[in-house]
Parts: structure tokens; C-alpha cells; sequence
């Protein structure tokens, strides 16, 4: 009896990751094993960046802040530690936004968290 292989699986698997690494140099778009192996291994540097995307974002945000506190007369630890004893709970997303696209409520924000 002959040898029973399920090539149409096999083949439409082959198909589907070498459509994923359209676009890719060289052999890593058309030969199957690199292409295979270039996909794998994009899949891990997405998945790492994931993690490192969050990381980066809050180094921005907290360097927006800072720059915004001290023109203010803060600086970044002093003005989180006194929104903290103030009771003001913002997180440091909006806080940059607020510092970059609207520095009257950032100023204002300030004031409240130096009153305190």
C-alpha cells in the first residue's frame, strides 16, 4: 500500500507563512526553511516589543512631565510625590498629554499639588 502523505495541508502550511514574509529580502521570502525561520523569529521580536513599547512610552511620558515641571519651578519627583499627597490621582499618559497640548490645566494641576 502506498505511503498515504496529506501534501494538500502541508502545502497550503508552506503557503501561508511564505505569504506572511512577502516583502521580506532575499531568500527570506521565497526559500522555504529561511522564510520559515525569519518568520519565527519575528514573531519573538514582536512579542518582546510588546513589552519593550510600554517601557519606552513611559520614559517619554515621564521626561515630557519633567520638562514641563520644571518650568513650573518642580521637578518630576517632587511634583508626583505632592499630586500623590494632594489625592490627585492622574496617570502619566494624560499628565504628558496635558503638559505638551495643554499647559494652562497642567499649570493648574501644579498649583493644586502645590497648595496641598
Amino acid at each position: 500500500m502506498p505511503r498515504s502523505v496529506n501534501h494538500v495541508a502541508s502545502r497550503a502550511k508552506r503557503k501561508r507563512i511564505l505569504k506572511l514574509t512577502k516583502g521580506y529580502f532575499g531568500s527570506r521570502k521565497n526559500v522555504w526553511t529561511v522564510a520559515k525561520n525569519t518568520w519565527e523569529k519575528g514573531l519573538t521580536y514582536a512579542y518582546r516589543d510588546r513589552k519593550n513599547k510600554k517601557r519606552e512610552f513611559r520614559a517619554l511620558w515621564i521626561q515630557r512631565i519633567n520638562a514641563a515641571a520644571r518650568l513650573e519651578g518642580f521637578s518630576y519627583s517632587r511634583l508626583m510625590g505632592a499630586l500623590h499627597k494632594a489625592g490627585i490621582e492622574i496617570n502619566r499618559k494624560v499628565l504628558a498629554d496635558l503638559a505638551m497640548n495643554e499647559p494652562q490645566a497642567f499649570k493648574a494641576i501644579v498649583e493644586k499639588a502645590k497648595n496641598a
